[in-house]
Parts: structure tokens; sequence; C-alpha cells
């Protein structure tokens, strides 16, 4: 990391701005270009290994690249504001993000539940009863995370 005043080492940091995110965008393999695409995400920490569940329709893209090479690389941000310096007539921006890599594998059948609770847990603080039906219709994806960096602009100098 070249600035490595911004660079964020402390791992509980780190997992709280992923708290934070409301969005995670994977990188996939697709020959000559990474194909990229922004997903809802649950986020499971045991010990220091994070875990990212996405849930995704049972055909695409995405599917068929990670059938072809199950790494990825992802990236989310929050904090986002923009700091203006009229003094020196510039501008740049706050912000906390987190990018990483990992292998992505097919969440078993009778894991969706549990990797599903997982995700609407990141978005909805209470126990949140959903109706199970749709389950069957839905893939459910699980990034094992293999490394993670974080770095951060404060807002105020």
């Amino acid at each position: 990391m070249r600035r490595k005043d911004r660079e964020i080492t402390d791992f509980q940091d780190i997992v709280s701005i992923m708290e934070k995110c409301d969005v995670c965008r994977i990188a996939l393999n697709d020959g000559d270009f990474p194909y990229i695409v922004p997903l809802n995400f649950g986020l499971d920490v045991q010990g220091e290994q994070v875990f990212l569940y996405f849930h995704s329709a049972g055909a695409g893209k995405k599917l068929d690249l990670i059938a072809k090479d199950n790494r990825g690389a992802f990236e989310m941000d929050c904090d986002h504001s923009l700091l203006l310096f009229d003094e020196k007539m510039s501008c740049t921006m706050a912000f906390a993000s987190v990018m990483g890599r990992g292998t992505i594998t097919i969440v078993p059948e009778e894991e969706k539940y549990s990797a599903l609770k997982i995700l609407m847990r990141h978005y909805h603080a209470e126990d949140f009863q959903f109706d199970p039906t749709p389950i069957k219709a839905t893939t459910v994806l699980k990034m094992t995370v293999s490394d993670l960096t974080a770095k951060r602009r404060n807002s105020k100098p």
C-alpha cells in the first residue's frame, strides 16, 4: 500500500468498516478483462476468518465464471464525503474501503437458509423472518476470504 498513513491494520477496525458497507463489488476472471458485479452481501466472522455471502439467480454469467475459476477479488467502501480546501483551491474525498481476495463456493442446499440469515442480518439488525419458499430457486455463494487490506481518508486532517 502506497499510503501507509491511511492503512488500517487492526482486524476489528477492518470488520467495522465492512459492517458499515452496503454493497460489495466482486471481480471474477473473464479472460482478457475482469468481470465486476456489485452485490448485496452478508458478513460472517469466525475468529479472524472472514466469510462473505451473496445470493444469485440459478444461472447467469457470474455463475458461469465462478464454475470456470472460483477465485475472486472484492471491494467495498463507505463514509464518503467531499473535502474542500478553499485556501488551497483543492478538494478530495473522505472514505473507508476494504479490498481482498478469496475463493467462492456454492452453498449446499441444507446450508442455504442459514447463509441467507447471515445476509439478512447485515441489512436488518433484528432476526428477520422470511419466506423460505424461494430458497430452492436461489443460489447462495460463499467467499472464503484469504487476504484483505483496508484504508481510510478521514474527513478531518
